[in-house]
């Protein structure tokens, strides 16, 4: 395990376990069950087009600023505010991207459970027993709250192992061999799964361009929040991998191009892994739990070697699901690391901890998840991205920070182009988001709730970080020779 031993700060060992490490963060099981989809339902490669000038035009850009923020400052979420800002109600800005990323991962720790279940019964062989029933199976095993809370239990001990270890020896040993493991395990599905009659049916439908949907705002809405939470802009995940980087690692490169090609990359191998097989069944195209727990586990019994194609597919969900864990949960524990007293290995029982607990209502319903997602990820996530891209644009001026920073032993000059996205583009895009969300779903009470969580958790944090430091402020000071 890493000792605290008050020496140098850990680093990462290679360039390539950095970018594995940042594309498992972003690829998740986003990519996997929710792209396919959405890409065919918003006009196939018409979406596809708006999704690349999206991907490269906004998020890339955006990548790159989060993660030279973090090779910057050499510090946490907090760490960075505190770095420019000072110490006191700006803090508090970094501790809202903490909590919304403990609050993300309350709920995606149940996906992993999920996975980790559907797997071990992949291994088993529970799917092609005679008369099985995958829409029972699932209700059986949400329903129950021993199975559910047992696993999320499971996952909260792997991913806090692993974290245990620090950057070098835990994320980048770990992912350094699954991500490559994740592209072989899809490829090898995707393989079968076009040799499959009717599988060219399932790529039109994914493939196909259907060019009115170019001038439709809700295939411009869905490329826009697949391309921006796809890579994890704005989570603090970027950042915090960054700020492990030395002074003279490219940014532009790793942090930003390689990435969005490693993430768009398995996004685009998911569709090939997916719909090939749900359309050479005759099965309805769906997104999300259904899709991968239900329409895929009844698809494999039917297939030449399902066991084998079964078990590779939820073995690579469960290493997208896992490293994105990873990613997420180190934003919190690097920076309760900083600015508390705590060792790591404090800091990883505190911030696995919290989102454990917050986490149960999500792993004991699925109602109560949708719910989490629809607050965090529509207006806590952009919220964090506006926070982050703030301090980059305004603070610091994008114009030099990509003058003395983002170019500073670049393998990619960045021009100036760059300098008006982060400064007016990407926050403009957030609070459009935020925006949009609310004034489209303003009688759901999932919306009223999201802004006024997310409000009330920037108001809280700002005070709580000023009250405390004006306390150690007022704190007496201790004299030589005195009591």
């Amino acid at each position: 395990m890493e000792e605290d031993t008050g020496l140098a700060r850990d680093q990462w060992a290679t360039r390539f376990g950095f970018v594995m490490a940042l594309v498992g963060a972003v690829v998740g099981s986003g990519n996997i069950w929710r792209m396919p989809y959405v890409a065919g339902m918003n006009g196939g490669g018409a979406f596809l087009v708006i999704y690349l000038v999206l991907l490269y035009l906004i998020a890339v850009p955006g990548l790159m600023a989060e993660t030279l923020l973090g090779r910057y400052t050499q510090s946490g979420v907090i760490g960075a505010f505190k770095n420019f800002l000072g110490e006191g109600w700006s803090e508090g800005l970094g501790l809202v991207v903490v909590i919304v990323n403990i609050g993300l991962m309350s709920y995606y720790a149940p996906v992993i459970a999920w996975t980790i279940y559907y797997l071990a019964h992949a291994a088993l062989g529970t799917f092609y027993q005679p008369g099985f029933d995958p829409t029972a199976f699932w209700a059986a095993f949400s329903g129950s709250p021993l199975l559910v809370v047992g696993l999320h239990t499971l996952v909260a001990v792997l991913v806090g192992f692993v974290l245990l270890f620090g950057i070098s020896d835990g994320i980048e040993r770990v992912v350094k061999w699954m991500i490559p493991a994740l592209v072989v395990t899809l490829s090898a599905v995707a393989i079968k799964g076009l040799t499959l009659p009717g599988a060219m049916e399932g790529l039109a439908f994914a493939f196909n361009p259907e060019w009115e949907y170019m001038t439709d705002a809700n295939t411009w809405i869905a490329a826009l929040g697949q391309a921006l939470f796809s890579t994890g802009l704005g989570w603090g995940i970027a950042l915090t991998y960054g700020s492990y980087l030395g002074k003279n690692d490219d940014v532009p490169l790793g942090g930003g191009l390689i990435t969005a090609v490693g993430n768009t990359s398995i996004g685009l191998l998911a569709i090939f892994t997916v719909f090939p097989a749900v359309f050479a069944f005759g099965l309805e195209p769906t997104t999300g739990a259904e899709l991968t727990f239900v329409s895929l586990v009844s698809i494999f019994p039917s297939m030449t070697g399902g066991y084998i194609w079964g078990l590779l597919f939820f073995l690579g969900f469960l290493f997208a699901t896992y490293s994105s864990g990873l990613g997420i949960t180190e934003v919190g524990v690097t920076t309760v690391k900083e600015e508390t007293r705590l060792t790591r290995t404090q800091s990883v029982i505190a911030v696995v901890g919290a989102w454990w607990l917050l986490g149960i209502p999500s792993a004991y319903s699925s109602e109560f998840l949708g719910w989490m997602d629809f607050m965090f990820g529509n207006f806590g996530l952009p919220l964090a991205t506006l926070m982050i891209l703030i301090l980059v644009g305004w603070v610091i001026d994008s114009k030099r920070a990509r003058i003395l920073d983002l170019n500073h032993n670049s393998d990619v000059y960045i021009g100036s182009y760059w300098d008006p996205i982060i400064k007016y583009v990407i926050p403009t895009v957030m609070v459009f988001i935020m925006g949009y969300y609310f004034a489209t779903n303003i009688e759901d009470p999932r919306a009223i709730s999201g802004l006024a969580l997310m409000t009330g958790l920037t108001i809280g944090s700002i005070l709580l970080m000023q009250f405390i430091r004006r306390g150690k402020t007022n704190e007496p000071a201790l004299t030589p020779g005195g009591d």
